[in-house]
């Protein structure tokens, strides 16, 4: 008996097609961490022998959680509309090779040059007052309204028009709200939406800063501006686009977007899970403690220029870290600096963690939930809904 017959969930919807590509580049190249053994690559910068976009797969202790995580099992296909669903919720009677440096040079249009909008000082949220409810994480949703509205729904988080049911429950964001997807300024909305009314339940909506938020912003603020990169000049613009960035949704950006947006913090402890959005180590490069590294991103953020926020949407945009014989330390080394017993992250598209990226049968990656790895001290939690995987939430602990 499969996880799908022993614990069946509604087909989730589909806000439309998933065309983009799954992992996140600079022009011209992917950053992939740690490199591949050299048993599985032939040369640098060469397809390896399993074919060219064969990404190591050697994970240790990996594993999915299957069990108590209901399937959603629809073909390819386009899914039901996000009001059909909620009306079925209501009535059920009713039925690549990693590249090796930075993009080479790009043509360039004229800067943009407008106020700063970004140097408020980050206030940290206070501390909160006792005990509250079950703790949440949402995994990457790149845009994807539909399919967040009806996940969070099928956990009890929001009623059927979608407003904050989970009184003094706790949700974490894990960050990239925005690209390849048809509502980036959407889900922001939401966010913010489920925050407030969170708050006033009891319970809190918290988000972290993903590396296509750092896009967003600086595709929003240097555009075509020239950025120095290893391998010549490119622009917060040209990634953002080749991302899968919506043309839409810069244009409803607006400026209580960019204020929310600018404060999120770069990583979070909660119950002993260290929370982040990349599955990366470049966390340690910006400081010792949380404090110290949300501090740094928001003094950047607030302060620098469009070279440093490059570099540091570039270290934010790493992954891999934690796959391979060596995966347990890189987690341990960042459990042992922050805190927490196991690492919980977005970001990398588990189907690209466990290799079935990979796969020619041209069928929906199979994601029955969060996947546990790193001899368990780590948890993926992106998906794969840009590649028509699932848009996860889960309840932590995940055993």
């Amino acid at each position: 008996m499969t996880p799908e017959d022993r614990y069946p969930g509604p087909e989730l919807p589909q806000s439309g097609p998933h065309p983009q590509q799954d992992l996140d580049v600079l022009p011209y190249g992917s950053y992939y961490e740690p490199n591949p053994p050299a048993e599985h690559q032939d040369s640098p910068g060469e397809p390896t022998a399993d074919g060219p976009d064969a990404t190591y797969s050697g994970y240790g202790g990996a594993r999915y959680l299957e069990q108590h995580w209901p399937v959603s099992g629809h073909s390819g296909g386009q899914g039901p509309a996000y009001a059909a669903f909620m009306a079925a919720e209501r009535d059920p009677a009713a039925g690549q090779a990693p590249a090796q440096d930075d993009p080479p040079t790009i043509e360039l249009g004229p800067p943009i040059t407008e106020e700063n909008p970004y140097a408020t000082p980050y206030q940290p949220p206070a501390a909160d007052p006792g005990p509250i409810g079950p703790l949440y994480v949402v995994g990457d949703v790149h845009g994807y309204l539909d399919e967040l509205l009806a996940a969070l729904h099928q956990q009890g988080l929001v009623d059927a028009e979608g407003h904050w049911s989970a009184g003094r429950s706790r949700v974490w964001f894990l960050g990239d709200f925005t690209d390849r997807g048809p509502d980036g300024i959407g889900v922001i909305d939401l966010v913010m939406q489920l925050a407030a009314e969170a708050a006033a339940a009891g319970g809190y909506c918290r988000a972290l800063m993903g590396n296509h938020e750092l896009l967003f912003l600086g595709a929003h603020r240097y555009g075509d501006e020239p950025v120095q990169s290893t391998a010549g000049t490119a622009s917060f613009r040209a990634a953002w686009l080749l991302n899968g960035g919506q043309q839409h949704d810069l244009e409803r950006l607006e400026g209580h977007h960019i204020s929310w947006l600018s404060r999120l913090p770069a990583i979070a402890l909660e119950d002993g899970h260290l929370l982040l959005h990349s599955d990366t180590t470049a966390y340690l490069e910006f400081g010792n403690s949380i404090d110290e590294v949300n501090d740094a991103v928001h003094d950047l953020l607030a302060d620098e220029g469009a070279d440093e926020w490059w570099d540091a949407f570039r270290r934010f945009t790493k992954r891999f870290a934690f796959r391979g014989p060596d995966g347990p330390m890189a987690a341990g080394e960042l459990l042992g600096t922050y805190g927490g017993h196991r690492v919980v992250h977005g970001h990398s598209p588990i189907p690209y963690l466990t290799g079935e990226a990979n796969s020619d049968s041209g069928e929906r990656p199979y994601v029955p939930g969060p996947y546990i790895y790193a001899d368990e001290l780590a948890v993926a939690m992106d998906g794969g809904v840009t590649m028509e995987g699932r848009l996860l939430v889960a309840r932590l602990p995940v055993d």
